[in-house]
């Protein structure tokens, strides 16, 4: 059983009880809109982390990151974007059976056409009405048992 921490959005803030929720991760996945490198290593204390660079992740270290990433964990083959408009390829016809992107801010799990589609939501300063949250893949062979959860009530 693999446990993959989801987390997007975070703008510069990486709130503590984001923290607690992937401790415990084998890996991170940092959906773009980081804010501040140092988010990044704080969350690679926790586990390794693959990450890409959301549309106001303009300045260098952030600016490097690349727009998306194809990550293999055990027999799934995950896909990861900042912002889900960007989708420049057919998931299916990839091998790819999770799409996790961010930048909506609203969380998202959803079946499309045999694709997982996963948006933790934003774990960064609220936007609107909107919850603050972070998820979790649970992959256990070929099975994906994805979660998303608010942080703040």
């Amino acid at each position: 059983m693999h446990r993959i921490g989801l987390i997007s959005d975070t703008h510069g803030l990486l709130r503590p009880a984001a923290v607690d929720f992937l401790r415990g991760c084998e890996r991170i996945v940092h959906a773009g809109d980081i804010g501040d490198a140092s988010i990044l290593e704080a969350l690679d204390v926790l586990a390794p982390v693959t990450a890409v660079r959301g549309n106001n992740d303009r300045e260098p270290p952030l600016a490097r990151l690349p727009e998306a990433v194809t990550l293999q964990v055990g027999a799934v083959r995950l896909y990861v974007l900042h912002d889900l408009k960007q989708l420049a390829v057919d998931p299916a016809a990839a091998g790819v059976h999770v799409v996790v992107s961010g930048h909506s801010h609203r969380p998202l799990v959803e079946q499309r056409g045999g694709v997982l589609f996963v948006n933790p939501g934003s774990a960064g300063r609220r936007r609107f009405a909107l919850p603050i949250c972070v998820g979790e893949l649970r992959v256990d062979g070929r099975e994906v048992t994805p979660r998303v959860v608010e942080l703040d009530g």
